[in-house]
This record gives structure tokens, C-alpha cells and sequence, in this order.
């Protein structure tokens, strides 16, 4: 079921040309140096038709909430989603938000020196300069109040976030949300949900810290539920 991105009505910069692009599930909310929505269109196309003609033979991913192994000759989103999933502990559609806004944000840098490409809450950027990346967090009194800061010299970089309760991705937790930085945009959404599994009350906010220090390839996570928050690594909050 389709839910209105209402998030992303809260950019206030004016310097990039805002686009979305829209294919089956996957919605796109671009921002770029200039109107790139026809070879956006076109990379989304690219990467997401040989993942669906692999699903179509190999079911078992698409449903599996468990790693799964794949080929050596699979598609490269496959093999992406596969490896971040692995990493993670969950199964690859885990992933797949994540995968295909890297993948279309790095088709576009060839057109574009700054690109932000955000996929139902998983982000991939490359900036020019510093930005922040406000977290949403539902019901959570923290919502828009906090915000990630991201300088241009630690990008490309992926962004993503998972909720319990909000939107409806599929979690077994209730965390308001749990924002995974990483170099790798399909293991920040891969891990963003292994964390949200496991997130039921704001006692498991230090063992979801201790879970995101356990993955190799993490730049820094942020997790809250309701009032309270944990921080690890090489992220910077500020205020909003």
C-alpha cells in the first residue's frame, strides 16, 4: 500500500532541482544540479529489470528473511543485496531500497557533481557541501529536532533509517527509528532493519548499539524510541 512521503516536504535548500521518478515499488525522490528525471528513469530501469527477471527464478529471494546465497553470475544489485544481507543477518529484500539509491545516485554523478537520492527513508548522497539530513522518528518527541550533519568529504554516503512504527516496511521491532550510516547504502539498510528487529523498549537501545558496532562496514548508527536515543560512531547531531 502506497503511503505519502509527507518527509519529504521538510528540505528547505533551494540550490538543487527536486524530481521524483516512479517505477512499480520503487519511488524516488531526487535531488540534483539540474533535471535529471529522464536518465534517472532510465538507470532505475537498468538495475531494477534484471533484479526482477532473478527473482522470477529465484523466488526463495524474494521472501527469504534469512541471507541466501547467490551465484557468482547474478546481477550486481543481486550480489550487493546478497552481500549486505549477509553482513546484517536478514534476508535481501532488506536491502533493495538501499541497493537501487546507490545505484541510480552513482549512474547519475556522471551528469551531476551533487546528487541526493532518497528511497522510502534510505538515502544515498554525494554532496558539495555540508547538508544535514533531518531524522524522523514518528510519535517520538525527537522527531524533526535532530538532524544528522554530512560534510561533502565523507560522501558518497548512504543514510538510512528503519521504523517499527512508521511506514509500512516490514519490522519486528517498535523502534521509532534506527538511522545506519555507512559507505555501503545496501548494508546501512540491511543492518537499519536487523537493529529495528530488535528494538521492543528503550532498554534495548545499548545491545542495538552493541549489534551495530558488530558489523564491519558501519560508519555510525542512531537509534531512538521514544524519548531516548543512542549514538555510536562517526555521525555528528545537531540541533534543529
Amino acid at each position: 500500500m502506497y503511503q505519502p512521503r509527507t518527509y519529504r516536504c521538510w528540505i528547505k535548500d533551494d540550490d538543487l532541482v527536486s524530481f521524483n521518478v516512479t517505477v512499480k515499488e520503487t519511488d524516488l525522490y531526487i535531488r540534483a544540479a539540474s533535471n535529471l528525471e529522464a536518465e534517472a528513469l532510465k538507470s532505475v530501469m537498468k538495475h531494477r529489470t534484471p533484479l526482477e527477471e532473478y527473482i522470477k527464478s529465484h523466488p526463495l529471494f524474494l521472501h527469504s528473511l534469512e541471507p541466501c546465497s547467490v551465484e557468482d553470475d547474478a546481477p550486481a544489485i543481486v550480489r550487493d543485496m546478497a552481500r549486505a544481507a549477509h553482513m546484517a543477518g536478514v534476508g535481501p529484500m532488506a536491502a533493495v531500497a538501499g541497493a537501487i539509491a546507490e545505484a541510480v545516485g552513482r549512474d547519475l554523478l556522471a551528469h551531476t557533481p551533487e546528487v541526493i537520492v532518497e528511497n522510502g527513508g534510505d538515502i544515498f548522497v554525494r554532496l558539495s557541501k555540508t547538508r544535514l539530513v533531518s531524522i524522523y522518528a514518528g510519535e517520538s518527541p525527537l522527531t524533526s529536532k535532530i538532524a544528522l550533519e554530512i560534510k561533502p568529504e565523507d560522501t558518497p554516503l548512504g543514510v538510512c533509517t528503519s521504523s517499527g512504527t512508521v511506514g509500512h516496511s516490514l519490522s519486528f521491532g517498535t523502534a521509532d527509528a534506527v538511522v545506519v550510516v555507512s559507505y555501503c547504502t545496501a548494508l546501512a539498510d540491511a543492518t537499519a532493519t536487523a537493529i529495528g528487529n530488535n528494538i521492543r523498549s528503550a532498554d534495548d537501545i545499548t545491545a542495538a548499539i552493541e549489534q551495530a558496532r558488530a558489523i564491519d562496514g558501519l560508519a555510525g548508527v542512531v537509534v531512538i524510541k521514544g524519548d531516548k536515543i543512542g549514538v555510536w560512531g562517526r555521525v555528528k547531531l545537531v540541533p534543529l
